[in-house]
Protein backbone atom coordinates (compact mmCIF):
# COMPACT_ATOMS: atom_id res chain seq x y z
CA UNK A 1 0.00 0.00 0.00
CA UNK A 2 1.22 3.48 -0.86
CA UNK A 3 -0.02 5.59 2.04
CA UNK A 4 -1.22 9.10 1.43
CA UNK A 5 0.81 10.41 4.35
CA UNK A 6 3.33 9.14 6.88
CA UNK A 7 4.32 11.55 9.61
CA UNK A 8 7.92 12.80 9.30
CA UNK A 9 10.55 11.06 11.41
CA UNK A 10 14.28 11.77 11.05
CA UNK A 11 15.59 9.45 13.78
CA UNK A 12 16.59 11.71 16.66
CA UNK A 13 13.08 12.48 17.87
CA UNK A 14 12.95 9.78 20.56
CA UNK A 15 16.40 10.73 21.87
CA UNK A 16 15.35 14.37 22.29
CA UNK A 17 11.98 13.42 23.79
CA UNK A 18 13.78 11.29 26.37
CA UNK A 19 16.08 14.24 27.11
CA UNK A 20 13.02 16.44 27.63
CA UNK A 21 11.73 13.94 30.19
CA UNK A 22 15.09 13.92 31.98
CA UNK A 23 15.16 17.73 32.07
CA UNK A 24 12.44 17.64 34.69
CA UNK A 25 10.30 20.24 32.88
CA UNK A 26 7.93 18.73 30.34
CA UNK A 27 5.27 21.42 30.56
CA UNK A 28 5.20 24.51 28.38
CA UNK A 29 8.14 26.80 27.60
CA UNK A 30 10.81 24.26 28.48
CA UNK A 31 14.29 24.11 26.93
CA UNK A 32 13.21 22.52 23.64
CA UNK A 33 10.35 24.99 23.21
CA UNK A 34 12.81 27.85 23.60
CA UNK A 35 15.24 26.26 21.12
CA UNK A 36 12.49 25.89 18.53
CA UNK A 37 11.30 29.46 19.00
CA UNK A 38 14.79 30.90 18.72
CA UNK A 39 15.45 28.82 15.58
CA UNK A 40 12.27 30.14 13.96
CA UNK A 41 12.99 33.73 14.98
CA UNK A 42 16.24 33.40 13.04
CA UNK A 43 14.79 31.45 10.11
CA UNK A 44 11.83 33.78 9.59
CA UNK A 45 13.66 36.92 10.73
CA UNK A 46 10.89 37.91 13.11
CA UNK A 47 11.31 39.25 16.65
CA UNK A 48 8.87 36.84 18.33
CA UNK A 49 7.65 33.28 17.72
CA UNK A 50 5.48 31.32 20.14
CA UNK A 51 4.84 27.60 19.88
CA UNK A 52 1.22 26.63 20.50
CA UNK A 53 -0.70 23.42 21.05
CA UNK A 54 -1.94 23.46 17.44
CA UNK A 55 -2.31 25.57 14.34
CA UNK A 56 -5.88 26.10 15.49
CA UNK A 57 -4.61 27.55 18.78
CA UNK A 58 -2.30 29.89 16.85
CA UNK A 59 -5.29 31.13 14.84
CA UNK A 60 -7.27 31.60 18.05
CA UNK A 61 -4.47 33.76 19.43
CA UNK A 62 -4.45 35.77 16.20
CA UNK A 63 -8.19 36.32 16.47
CA UNK A 64 -7.75 37.53 20.05
CA UNK A 65 -4.98 39.93 19.02
CA UNK A 66 -7.26 41.35 16.32
CA UNK A 67 -9.51 42.49 19.20
CA UNK A 68 -12.68 41.34 17.47
CA UNK A 69 -16.10 42.10 18.89
CA UNK A 70 -19.40 40.28 18.25
CA UNK A 71 -20.77 41.38 14.89
CA UNK A 72 -17.40 42.26 13.37
CA UNK A 73 -16.79 40.68 9.97
CA UNK A 74 -13.86 38.62 8.77
CA UNK A 75 -13.18 37.98 5.08
CA UNK A 76 -11.73 34.58 4.23
CA UNK A 77 -11.84 31.97 1.48
CA UNK A 78 -14.47 29.25 1.71
CA UNK A 79 -11.91 26.72 0.47
CA UNK A 80 -9.99 26.14 3.69
CA UNK A 81 -10.01 23.98 6.81
CA UNK A 82 -12.65 24.77 9.43
CA UNK A 83 -10.01 25.92 11.96
CA UNK A 84 -9.51 29.07 9.87
CA UNK A 85 -13.13 29.96 10.51
CA UNK A 86 -13.54 28.54 14.03
CA UNK A 87 -10.96 30.90 15.52
CA UNK A 88 -12.99 33.95 14.51
CA UNK A 89 -16.39 32.44 15.23
CA UNK A 90 -15.24 32.02 18.84
CA UNK A 91 -14.81 35.78 19.06
CA UNK A 92 -18.37 36.34 17.84
CA UNK A 93 -17.34 37.48 14.38
CA UNK A 94 -19.41 36.93 11.25
CA UNK A 95 -17.69 35.17 8.37
CA UNK A 96 -17.72 36.57 4.84
CA UNK A 97 -16.60 33.90 2.40
CA UNK A 98 -15.22 34.91 -0.98
CA UNK A 99 -14.40 33.01 -4.13
CA UNK A 100 -10.99 31.56 -4.96
CA UNK A 101 -8.65 31.76 -7.91
CA UNK A 102 -8.85 28.57 -9.98
CA UNK A 103 -5.10 28.60 -10.67
CA UNK A 104 -3.78 28.60 -7.07
CA UNK A 105 -6.94 27.73 -5.07
CA UNK A 106 -6.18 30.80 -2.94
CA UNK A 107 -8.51 33.67 -2.11
CA UNK A 108 -9.21 35.81 -5.18
CA UNK A 109 -7.66 39.13 -4.23
CA UNK A 110 -9.84 40.93 -6.81
CA UNK A 111 -12.99 39.87 -4.92
CA UNK A 112 -11.95 41.12 -1.49
CA UNK A 113 -12.65 44.84 -1.73
CA UNK A 114 -16.23 44.38 -2.87
CA UNK A 115 -16.86 42.21 0.21
CA UNK A 116 -15.74 44.93 2.65
CA UNK A 117 -18.41 46.66 4.75
CA UNK A 118 -18.23 49.05 7.68
CA UNK A 119 -18.13 45.96 9.92
CA UNK A 120 -15.08 44.36 8.30
CA UNK A 121 -12.05 44.09 10.57
CA UNK A 122 -9.83 41.28 9.22
CA UNK A 123 -8.73 39.64 5.97
CA UNK A 124 -7.44 36.07 6.25
CA UNK A 125 -4.94 34.91 3.63
CA UNK A 126 -4.75 31.10 3.45
CA UNK A 127 -1.71 29.90 1.49
CA UNK A 128 -3.09 26.71 -0.01
CA UNK A 129 -0.56 23.96 -0.77
CA UNK A 130 2.21 26.28 0.41
CA UNK A 131 1.68 28.64 -2.54
CA UNK A 132 1.40 32.32 -1.65
CA UNK A 133 -1.69 34.45 -1.94
CA UNK A 134 -1.23 37.76 -3.77
CA UNK A 135 -0.02 39.45 -0.60
CA UNK A 136 0.93 42.86 -1.98
CA UNK A 137 -2.62 43.42 -3.19
CA UNK A 138 -4.17 42.04 -0.01
CA UNK A 139 -1.99 44.17 2.25
CA UNK A 140 -2.69 47.28 0.14
CA UNK A 141 -6.45 46.70 0.46
CA UNK A 142 -6.08 46.20 4.21
CA UNK A 143 -4.08 49.41 4.55
CA UNK A 144 -6.67 51.44 2.62
CA UNK A 145 -9.48 50.23 4.87
CA UNK A 146 -7.66 50.00 8.19
CA UNK A 147 -7.93 46.20 8.42
CA UNK A 148 -5.74 43.52 9.98
CA UNK A 149 -4.24 40.74 7.87
CA UNK A 150 -3.89 37.24 9.32
CA UNK A 151 -1.79 34.72 7.42
CA UNK A 152 -2.96 31.15 7.74
CA UNK A 153 0.37 29.64 6.71
CA UNK A 154 -0.44 26.20 8.12
CA UNK A 155 0.75 24.56 4.89
CA UNK A 156 3.43 27.08 4.00
CA UNK A 157 6.47 26.56 6.26
CA UNK A 158 9.46 27.63 4.15
CA UNK A 159 7.48 29.11 1.25
CA UNK A 160 8.03 32.68 0.10
CA UNK A 161 6.41 35.52 -1.81
CA UNK A 162 8.63 37.91 -3.74
CA UNK A 163 11.56 37.19 -1.48
CA UNK A 164 9.61 37.38 1.79
CA UNK A 165 8.87 34.33 3.89
CA UNK A 166 5.21 33.42 4.24
CA UNK A 167 4.27 33.83 7.87
CA UNK A 168 6.03 37.20 8.14
CA UNK A 169 3.91 39.48 5.95
CA UNK A 170 0.61 39.78 7.81
CA UNK A 171 -0.05 41.38 11.18
CA UNK A 172 -0.41 37.95 12.82
CA UNK A 173 0.83 34.76 11.19
CA UNK A 174 0.05 31.15 12.00
CA UNK A 175 1.84 27.85 11.35
CA UNK A 176 0.84 24.23 11.91
CA UNK A 177 2.99 21.29 12.96
CA UNK A 178 0.29 18.64 12.70
CA UNK A 179 1.53 15.22 11.63
CA UNK A 180 0.29 15.90 8.07
CA UNK A 181 2.58 18.92 7.68
CA UNK A 182 6.14 19.10 6.33
CA UNK A 183 7.46 19.40 9.90
CA UNK A 184 5.58 17.88 12.79
CA UNK A 185 5.32 17.78 16.55
CA UNK A 186 2.25 15.53 16.45
CA UNK A 187 -0.17 18.28 17.37
CA UNK A 188 1.26 21.79 17.45
CA UNK A 189 1.59 25.16 15.81
CA UNK A 190 3.11 28.59 16.18
CA UNK A 191 2.19 32.24 15.91
CA UNK A 192 4.75 34.66 14.47
CA UNK A 193 4.71 38.34 15.41
CA UNK A 194 6.53 40.73 13.09
CA UNK A 195 5.72 43.60 15.50
CA UNK A 196 6.89 43.42 19.13
CA UNK A 197 4.16 45.86 20.13
CA UNK A 198 1.87 42.82 20.43
CA UNK A 199 4.29 40.65 22.40
CA UNK A 200 3.05 41.32 25.93
CA UNK A 201 -0.60 40.84 24.99
CA UNK A 202 0.19 37.66 23.04
CA UNK A 203 2.03 36.25 26.03
CA UNK A 204 -0.90 37.03 28.31
CA UNK A 205 -3.35 35.22 26.03
CA UNK A 206 -0.97 32.27 25.73
CA UNK A 207 -0.31 32.05 29.50
CA UNK A 208 -3.93 31.63 30.65
CA UNK A 209 -4.45 35.38 30.90
CA UNK A 210 -1.49 36.00 33.23
CA UNK A 211 1.70 38.01 32.88
CA UNK A 212 3.80 35.01 33.94
CA UNK A 213 6.18 35.40 30.99
CA UNK A 214 7.23 38.84 32.25
CA UNK A 215 7.68 37.36 35.73
CA UNK A 216 10.02 34.65 34.39
CA UNK A 217 12.06 37.34 32.62
CA UNK A 218 12.42 39.19 35.96
CA UNK A 219 10.44 42.21 34.78
CA UNK A 220 7.92 41.98 37.64
CA UNK A 221 8.13 40.50 41.15
CA UNK A 222 4.94 38.42 40.89
CA UNK A 223 2.48 37.48 38.19
CA UNK A 224 -1.29 37.98 38.26
CA UNK A 225 -4.36 37.38 36.14
CA UNK A 226 -4.49 40.24 33.64
CA UNK A 227 -7.00 39.35 30.92
CA UNK A 228 -8.80 36.52 29.18
CA UNK A 229 -6.46 33.73 28.14
CA UNK A 230 -6.05 30.04 27.62
CA UNK A 231 -3.40 27.34 27.89
CA UNK A 232 -1.80 27.51 24.47
CA UNK A 233 1.64 26.20 25.55
CA UNK A 234 2.60 22.78 24.14
CA UNK A 235 4.45 20.17 26.16
CA UNK A 236 8.22 20.32 25.86
CA UNK A 237 8.09 16.68 24.76
CA UNK A 238 6.25 17.77 21.63
CA UNK A 239 8.76 20.56 21.10
CA UNK A 240 11.59 18.02 21.39
CA UNK A 241 10.04 16.04 18.53
CA UNK A 242 9.86 19.21 16.44
CA UNK A 243 13.44 20.21 17.29
CA UNK A 244 14.76 17.04 15.66
CA UNK A 245 13.08 18.06 12.42
CA UNK A 246 14.10 21.70 12.53
CA UNK A 247 17.69 20.48 12.71
CA UNK A 248 17.05 18.45 9.54
CA UNK A 249 14.87 21.02 7.77
CA UNK A 250 16.96 21.18 4.58
CA UNK A 251 16.99 17.38 4.28
CA UNK A 252 13.20 17.16 4.67
CA UNK A 253 12.63 20.01 2.21
CA UNK A 254 14.84 18.47 -0.48
CA UNK A 255 13.28 15.03 -0.09
CA UNK A 256 9.76 16.37 -0.52
CA UNK A 257 10.79 18.61 -3.40
CA UNK A 258 12.25 15.63 -5.29
CA UNK A 259 8.87 13.89 -5.14
CA UNK A 260 7.00 17.05 -6.15
CA UNK A 261 9.25 17.60 -9.16
CA UNK A 262 9.08 13.94 -10.19
CA UNK A 263 5.28 14.07 -10.22
CA UNK A 264 5.24 17.37 -12.07
CA UNK A 265 7.61 16.22 -14.82
CA UNK A 266 6.10 12.77 -15.29
CA UNK A 267 2.50 14.00 -15.47
CA UNK A 268 3.21 16.94 -17.76
CA UNK A 269 2.28 14.99 -20.93
CA UNK A 270 -1.21 14.33 -19.53
CA UNK A 271 -1.59 18.04 -18.78
CA UNK A 272 -0.38 18.94 -22.29
CA UNK A 273 -3.10 16.71 -23.72
CA UNK A 274 -5.73 18.40 -21.54
CA UNK A 275 -6.39 15.26 -19.50
CA UNK A 276 -5.48 16.84 -16.15
CA UNK A 277 -4.45 20.19 -14.72
CA UNK A 278 -1.29 20.58 -12.65
CA UNK A 279 -0.47 22.99 -9.81
CA UNK A 280 0.27 26.59 -10.75
CA UNK A 281 3.16 28.39 -9.07
CA UNK A 282 2.88 32.13 -9.86
CA UNK A 283 5.96 34.15 -10.73
CA UNK A 284 7.74 35.37 -7.62
CA UNK A 285 6.39 32.53 -5.46
CA UNK A 286 8.54 29.74 -4.04
CA UNK A 287 6.58 26.79 -2.67
CA UNK A 288 7.61 24.16 -0.12
CA UNK A 289 6.40 20.93 -1.75
CA UNK A 290 3.69 20.59 0.86
CA UNK A 291 1.38 18.79 -1.54
CA UNK A 292 1.04 17.70 -5.13
CA UNK A 293 -2.44 17.74 -6.57
CA UNK A 294 -3.99 17.25 -9.97
CA UNK A 295 -7.40 18.30 -11.22
CA UNK A 296 -9.67 15.89 -13.01
CA UNK A 297 -12.38 16.95 -15.44
CA UNK A 298 -15.16 16.83 -12.84
CA UNK A 299 -16.37 15.14 -9.68
CA UNK A 300 -17.33 11.90 -11.44
CA UNK A 301 -13.91 11.51 -13.01
CA UNK A 302 -12.15 12.29 -9.73
CA UNK A 303 -14.24 9.67 -7.93
CA UNK A 304 -13.38 7.11 -10.58
CA UNK A 305 -9.69 7.99 -10.33
CA UNK A 306 -9.71 7.62 -6.52
CA UNK A 307 -11.34 4.21 -6.87
CA UNK A 308 -8.86 3.16 -9.55
CA UNK A 309 -5.87 4.19 -7.44
CA UNK A 310 -7.33 2.38 -4.45
CA UNK A 311 -7.59 -0.77 -6.55
CA UNK A 312 -3.85 -0.39 -7.17
CA UNK A 313 -3.19 -0.01 -3.41
CA UNK A 314 -2.61 3.75 -3.63
CA UNK A 315 -4.30 6.10 -1.20
CA UNK A 316 -5.19 9.48 -2.72
CA UNK A 317 -7.61 11.97 -1.17
CA UNK A 318 -9.58 15.05 -2.03
CA UNK A 319 -9.58 18.08 0.21
CA UNK A 320 -12.00 20.59 1.72
CA UNK A 321 -15.74 20.69 1.30
CA UNK A 322 -16.25 24.46 0.90
CA UNK A 323 -17.11 25.96 4.26
CA UNK A 324 -19.99 28.09 3.00
CA UNK A 325 -21.89 24.93 2.00
CA UNK A 326 -21.43 23.30 5.44
CA UNK A 327 -24.07 23.63 8.19
CA UNK A 328 -21.75 25.72 10.39
CA UNK A 329 -20.75 27.88 7.43
CA UNK A 330 -24.39 28.74 6.76
CA UNK A 331 -24.92 29.41 10.46
CA UNK A 332 -21.94 31.68 11.04
CA UNK A 333 -21.37 33.33 7.69
CA UNK A 334 -22.36 34.12 4.14
CA UNK A 335 -20.81 33.87 0.71
CA UNK A 336 -20.19 37.23 -0.92
CA UNK A 337 -20.84 37.39 -4.64
CA UNK A 338 -20.92 34.42 -7.02
CA UNK A 339 -19.39 31.03 -6.32
CA UNK A 340 -17.76 30.71 -9.74
CA UNK A 341 -14.82 28.52 -8.79
CA UNK A 342 -14.83 27.43 -5.15
CA UNK A 343 -17.24 24.51 -5.42
CA UNK A 344 -16.40 23.51 -8.99
CA UNK A 345 -12.64 23.45 -8.44
CA UNK A 346 -12.88 21.75 -5.06
CA UNK A 347 -14.76 18.87 -6.70
CA UNK A 348 -11.99 18.32 -9.24
CA UNK A 349 -8.90 18.43 -7.02
CA UNK A 350 -7.13 15.23 -5.98
CA UNK A 351 -4.05 15.05 -3.72
CA UNK A 352 -1.41 12.44 -4.49
CA UNK A 353 0.76 10.74 -1.83
CA UNK A 354 3.60 13.02 -0.74
CA UNK A 355 5.62 12.73 2.44
CA UNK A 356 9.19 12.69 3.68
CA UNK A 357 10.72 9.34 2.83
CA UNK A 358 8.34 8.36 0.01
CA UNK A 359 10.39 5.85 -1.96
CA UNK A 360 11.27 6.21 -5.63
CA UNK A 361 9.52 2.88 -6.23
CA UNK A 362 6.25 4.05 -4.64
CA UNK A 363 6.50 7.39 -6.41
CA UNK A 364 6.81 5.52 -9.72
CA UNK A 365 3.85 3.35 -8.81
CA UNK A 366 1.67 6.44 -8.32
CA UNK A 367 2.80 8.00 -11.60
CA UNK A 368 2.21 4.78 -13.55
CA UNK A 369 -1.26 4.33 -12.05
CA UNK A 370 -2.41 7.88 -12.83
CA UNK A 371 -1.03 7.56 -16.36
CA UNK A 372 -2.70 4.18 -16.88
CA UNK A 373 -6.06 5.54 -15.74
CA UNK A 374 -5.99 8.28 -18.36
CA UNK A 375 -4.51 6.13 -21.11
Amino acid sequence: MVNFNIRPFVGTETEYMAEACRNGKICGDGPFTKRCQEWMNSFFRVPATYLTTSGTAALEMAALLCDLKPGDEVILPSYTFCSTADAFVQRGASLVFTDIRPDTMNIDETRIEEAITDKTRVIVAVHYAGVACEMDTICAIAARHGLKVVEDAAQAFGSSYRGRMLGTIGDFNCLSFHETKNLSMGEGGAILLPDLAYRDQAEIYREKGTDRSRFYRGQIDKYTWQDYGSSYLPSDINAAYLWAQLEQYDRIYEDRMQTWKAYDEALRPLAAEGRIEQPCIPEGCEHNAHMYYIKAADLAERTALIDYLKSRDIMAVFHYIPLHSAPAGRKYGRFDGEDRYTTKESERLLRLPLYYGLSVEDRRKVIDAVTAFYR
